[in-house]
């Protein structure tokens, strides 16, 4: 029975990681191929919101 166990965890853990790894891929592809013009225009948009904004955390010195 604990090799069962052991062999469920271990198929489990490369399940899950070979699905991440292709959820990342898979998104880069997507991006380079498909992206046109506006591949930076989400990060961008969001950074030219968050300007003005007051840090969150740390020593205000």
């Amino acid at each position: 029975m604990t090799e069962y166990v052991i062999d469920l965890i271990l198929f489990s853990a490369f399940v899950i990681g070979l699905t991440a790894i292709m959820g990342v891929l898979t998104n880069g592809i997507g991006e380079k191929l498909f992206g046109g013009k506006n591949k930076r225009f989400f990060v961008e948009k969001s950074a030219s919101i968050q300007t003005g904004w007051n840090k969150v955390g740390g020593r205000s010195d």
